[in-house]
């Protein structure tokens, strides 16, 4: 008989399954943020000093992310499926074997549903507005083009592609202030700034060569050179970006519809809250959270906090320092000799 696999193993491979179309659906509401952007408008308002104007012309809305709300929707329904297809077998008091099917209609997965297209992308698109005004006093601060701090912000057309590139918007604002630190460094002509460019690991490296020429000869870099190579960069943090939210969207839905699977059970009065135990599973590497791995195999009761403070891994009432991009996962163990009722 095949072994049943472990909640890690499930996690994983569940993941694997889901990330994939949440960071597309991720990457195609950011698309359509830029495509919706009015980019005379925006430069119209700059040059008037209105940013709050701009940012309304930036279109900025939650409806975008409908299509990852979907994503996000699928993985938490596949979580609870998979978690309630693999429950060991559970008998009544006259044998007769329980059934448990996930309801994806259940108020619990409504209110999960509820939450991200309520709290949690309205938090996301608010972290792009405020990455958006950081660029706009940036460029008005150094008396930069306002239709240039425009095209940054929306991204400039790439003519074989057809689609925009190198823009803030979708950028998270710690993203936005790590692009800004690097255009000045860039266009400081100072060789220890030009220096710690050269130690970004985002950097498209194709340009080390003229960063170093830059510095070997000490003179500046162009300003066309600069707005390409600080385009590369935006890309790469916007594809962090998206990789980062997928995997933590992504598990924290699975972890979610995993706990959702035992409160259905609960709710269908065969399994006891009391005889619910729940072992935190961290991933064993070196990309894991001291937090986390300190707690591997702490086993606490179905409604108690683990000792970090998280209900379950990627815990959405968590704080981000404890939930971003956490890879754990959780072991819901049942007493089986307790009287089912």
């Amino acid at each position: 008989m095949a072994r049943r696999p472990t909640a890690r193993q499930q996690l994983e491979t569940l993941s694997a399954k889901f990330e994939p179309a949440l960071q597309a659906a991720f990457l195609a509401a950011i698309d359509d943020l830029r495509n919706g952007a009015q980019i005379g408008r925006i430069a119209e308002r700059l040059e008037r000093g209105d940013i709050d104007g701009a940012l309304r012309a930036l279109n900025i809305e939650p409806a975008a992310f409908r299509l990852f709300e979907e994503s996000n929707r699928e993985a938490y329904i596949g979580g609870g499926i998979a978690t309630t297809n693999g429950l060991p077998a559970l008998r009544d008091p006259s044998g007769a074997q329980v059934v448990f099917r996930f309801d994806a209609r259940s108020p619990g997965a409504e209110a999960f549903m509820q939450d991200l297209s309520g709290r949690r992308i309205t938090r996301m698109t608010d972290d792009i507005l405020v990455a958006a005004r950081q660029h706009m006093t940036q460029g008005m601060v150094d008396g930069r083009n306002p239709r240039s701090v425009a095209l940054d912000l929306v991204g400039r057309i790439n003519r074989a592609t057809g689609r925009r590139e190198g823009a803030i918007i979708g950028l998270s604002s710690s993203q936005e202030g790590f692009v800004a630190t690097a255009r000045q460094d860039l266009l400081s002509g100072d060789p220890s700034r030009l220096r710690h460019y050269l130690g970004l690991g985002r950097r498209d490296k194709r340009y080390d060569r003229t960063v170093l020429a830059a510095i070997r000869d000490g003179k500046p870099l162009m300003r066309d050179v600069v707005d390409r190579m600080i385009a590369r960069l935006s890309d790469s943090y916007l594809l962090l970006r998206g990789e980062t939210i997928a995997r933590t969207e992504a598990i924290g839905a699975l972890n979610a519809s995993h706990r959702e699977s035992f409160e259905q059970a609960i709710a269908s009065g065969n399994v006891r809250r009391q005889d619910v135990r729940k072992v935190w599973r961290a991933t064993r590497d070196n990309r894991t959270r001291d937090t986390h791995r300190a707690i591997g195999d702490e086993s606490v009761g179905y409604d108690e906090l683990f000792s970090n403070g998280l209900l379950y891994p990627c815990d959405p009432n968590g704080p981000a320092s404890e939930v971003v991009n956490c890879r754990c996962s959780v072991d819901y163990r049942i007493d089986f000799f307790a009287n089912l009722t």
